[in-house]
């Protein structure tokens, strides 16, 4: 039986909630990055993504998660956005 292709992915950080904002960017931009290079290692081009960011407060944490898709995820995201 074939495996279905995976359409989407995602990645989670956590930080001290009351971290600054210049060390929060960087996290997300180092996890932005570090996602682009696992898509291209399983060959999927980044630049056929779209990515969505989201940041939930637990306790003193935050967790961050950045959460890439593509293929049939990313129409059924961008159908779900537009609607």
């Amino acid at each position: 039986m074939p495996q279905s292709k995976h359409t989407q992915a995602h990645l989670s950080r956590t930080v001290p909630k009351d971290q600054s904002e210049f060390f929060k960017k960087r996290t997300r931009d180092s996890m932005e990055y570090y996602m682009g290079a696992k898509l291209l290692e399983v060959g999927i081009n980044p630049k056929n993504t779209v990515y969505r960011w989201k940041s939930e407060i637990k306790g003193s944490q935050e967790e961050i998660t950045i959460s890439a898709y593509w293929g049939d995820s990313r129409e059924k995201l961008e159908a779900e956005e537009n609607a």
